[in-house]
């Protein structure tokens, strides 16, 4: 099985993170932040992997620490889960609609971190900041050291827009991580 577990402990978060790339889509998700817990709980469903996260940060400055932290802690468990990255099928994209949105996401499992977010989140989604979102997603490319390319295709619904983007991700990181051969995916030989 292909699992990882990290902590992070700073002054502004306290982060434990449990991943499962081979699981069956549970989760058991607290970051304190009601929205940012939702966008989890359905990435694990949609990535067929089980994550569980305990986060205690310093809600009461805003949300951005634990949004960021729990993209760290994601992207290391990821990383470490993979290991050699042998047999993976490493490239995926995706467009997955949620009512009036749909998104597009491609990913690269390359080693070579880099995110492309193609649109500006403003505003809130309940108490949750939409610019979050990208945060999140910069975190969590550069620890995985992946490529990351994500495009709000059509946009309304902030909240959906979200669903739409994490949904989409969800489903490459499925596809990516799916075991296609016995070799590294790569004419180096390395990821």
């Amino acid at each position: 099985m292909r699992k990882a577990s990290v902590a992070r402990k700073t002054r502004e978060t306290e982060i434990t993170l449990e991943l499962n790339l081979d699981g069956k889509g549970i989760a058991a998700v607290d970051t304190g932040v009601g929205f940012f817990n939702h966008m989890l709980e359905l990435f694990a469903v949609h990535a067929g992997a089980d994550l569980t996260v305990h986060c205690k940060g310093d809600t009461d400055v805003d949300f951005h620490h634990s949004v960021e932290d729990v993209g760290i802690c994601l992207g290391q468990a990821f990383k470490e889960a993979l290991g050699d990255k042998k047999g993976i099928a490493r490239f995926a994209d995706r467009v997955v609609p949620m009512d009036e949105c749909a998104a597009l996401v491609a990913l690269d499992i390359s080693g070579r971190p880099f995110l492309n977010f193609e649109q500006t989140m403003s505003g809130k989604i309940g108490q949750f900041d939409a610019e979050l979102v990208e945060e999140f997603f910069r975190a969590f490319a550069f620890n995985a050291g992946v490529n990351l390319f994500i495009k709000l295709l059509k946009g309304g619904n902030m909240h959906h827009e979200a669903e739409a983007i994490f949904k989409a991700f969800a489903k490459c990181v499925q596809d990516a991580v799916k075991i296609v051969s016995d070799t590294v995916p790569s004419s180096k030989g390395v990821l």
